[in-house]
């Protein structure tokens, strides 16, 4: 008689033999799933750590610049970036400036004959890094003087590149706050519609019809044209967060509700009415979490549009408005066609918001296949 050893993966029961699941997969929690269906997507993890630069970038504003955001320098009006050289060492060119009196603007040529050496890690002028720690270190800095420009500068003399860091922290943050007020607003509401029914479902979602048919630009514009231009920089950052919040989360509250409405008919919810858990814990406890995977995806996808949004609203001139500083105040400098031709490096500050929106959503698409594979 011939023995055969069993394997630790198969039970015997009777004549039926069970396999076991094999490998770690089918022990691993869900979130460890989603994770490695999303490092398996190497544009949305490439993204993910370009994004992440931006986000340090916004940060270290302070350290990477190597002038204040803020300071005026009549010299250097519409000053172009700085040429550089090697002399030893890392350096910059100097510069001359004289008026062009054809066109009565200012034109600036690099003189290399006498190049400027760049200091890593030196002294500059004082700022809190973190918002709290007083320093003067930056990353690179020249002996004054002299100027170091990586992006040029605007009409007023002000380094671009430094209000570029210092913008960062307007335009991305406020993205992401926007759409975590809109994402809550969306699930809530959504979840309220789809479990309750009846005359609450009707007036919510007529609501829903009525506010998804207004045209959102127009709509933008309209309710950030109210505010008043001399409010504080905070003021104006929270309502326009909350401005741009008010149209984004009907499309999702739409979604919502119709996941809800096929999940409440499920065993799951069926039982918990049974045992008695209230509306309440039926929602937060069963419904939401089953919906958490779609609300997830959906928020990252919206996250671009609402920087672009902000983008947008800004250069119209009736966004974030000086003294603030984000890259659609920045970009407004640049709606005249003569002058970008002239002064090409006011439009650097679209290329962040380029990079910052692509990896959005490549990141969106990567946390959607990986929540939703099947979806």
């Amino acid at each position: 008689m011939t023995t055969i050893a069993s394997s630790p993966e198969t039970e015997h029961h009777g004549h039926a033999s069970v396999t076991a699941p094999q490998g770690r997969a089918a022990t691993l929690p869900q979130w460890r799933l989603m994770l490695r269906r999303f490092l398996k997507s190497r544009l949305a993890v490439t993204a993910s750590v370009v994004l992440g630069l931006l986000y340090l970038c916004a940060i270290l504003a302070g350290f990477l610049s190597p002038n204040p955001y803020d300071q005026q320098d009549a010299e250097l009006v519409h000053a172009p970036p700085s040429s550089i050289t090697w002399s030893g060492g890392p350096a910059i060119c100097g510069r001359e400036q004289h008026l062009n009196t054809a066109t009565f603007t200012y034109e600036y040529r690099s003189d290399c004959s006498h190049p400027v050496p760049l200091h890593f890690f030196g002294k500059g002028h004082e700022y809190k890094l973190f918002g709290v720690i007083p320093t003067d270190r930056h990353l690179v800095t020249v002996d004054k003087p002299h100027k170091l420009l990586l992006w040029g500068t605007d009409r007023q003399g002000r380094d671009v590149f430094a209000r570029a860091m210092q913008g960062a922290r307007v335009s991305l943050t406020i993205g992401l706050l926007g759409v975590a007020v809109g994402t809550f607003l969306g699930t809530v509401i959504g979840t309220v519609s789809g479990y309750f029914r009846g005359a609450v479902d009707t007036l919510l979602q007529r609501f829903i019809e009525l506010l998804m048919s207004l045209p959102t630009l127009p709509l933008w514009l309209a309710l950030a044209a109210i505010l008043p231009s001399d409010m504080s920089v905070t003021s104006r950052y929270l309502l326009i967060t909350l401005i741009l919040s008010l149209v984004g989360w009907a499309g999702l509250a739409r979604q919502i509700r119709g996941k809800v409405l096929s999940y409440s008919e499920a065993d799951y919810v069926a039982a918990a009415r049974v045992a008695g858990a209230s509306s309440g814990r039926i929602i937060f406890r069963h419904l939401i979490p089953n919906a958490s995977s779609h609300i997830v995806a959906t928020a990252m996808l919206a996250v671009p549009a609402t920087i672009i949004a902000e983008t947008s609203l800004s250069f119209l001139g009736v966004g974030m408005l000086p003294p603030a500083v984000s890259w659609g105040v920045l970009l407004s400098e640049a709606q005249n066609v003569s002058t970008v031709q002239q002064y090409p490096w006011l439009l650097l500050p679209a290329a962040l918001v380029v990079l910052a929106v692509t990896c959005f959503q490549l990141i969106g698409d990567g946390v959607r296949d990986a929540v939703d594979p099947y979806g």
